[in-house]
């Protein structure tokens, strides 16, 4: 099992629609995913660990799949459509990493 995470960076003039997000984009994904999609997680930031200072993301997306190969298969063929929805929520693009689950 591996998890795409999706994380949008925050800033003095990051922008970010949560309820947008929320409720259109992530649904479209699932969507688009299909069967592929083995689950869906979001982060919302509320702080970093120092008192007073905002969190460093203002959101995290982790998307869960069987292995890269899927996901890559199910995300590839519409990657341009998700990017192309990223002006509707946030003036910041996401960094995506990939990682393997390790479980205890």
């Amino acid at each position: 099992m591996i998890k795409v995470s999706v994380m949008y960076p925050n800033g003095k003039d990051v922008t970010f629609d949560s309820d947008y997000y929320t409720n259109s984009h992530l649904p479209m994904i699932v969507e688009a995913l299909g069967d592929a999609l083995k689950g869906l997680e979001l982060d919302l930031g509320l702080a970093s660990r120092v008192p007073g200072e905002p969190a460093p993301y203002v959101a995290i997306a982790h998307l869960k799949f069987d292995s890269v190969v899927s996901f890559q298969e199910s995300f590839g063929p519409h990657g341009e459509t998700f990017a192309a929805d990223i002006k509707n929520y946030s003036n910041v693009e996401g960094v995506l990493q990939i990682s393997e689950l390790v479980t205890f």
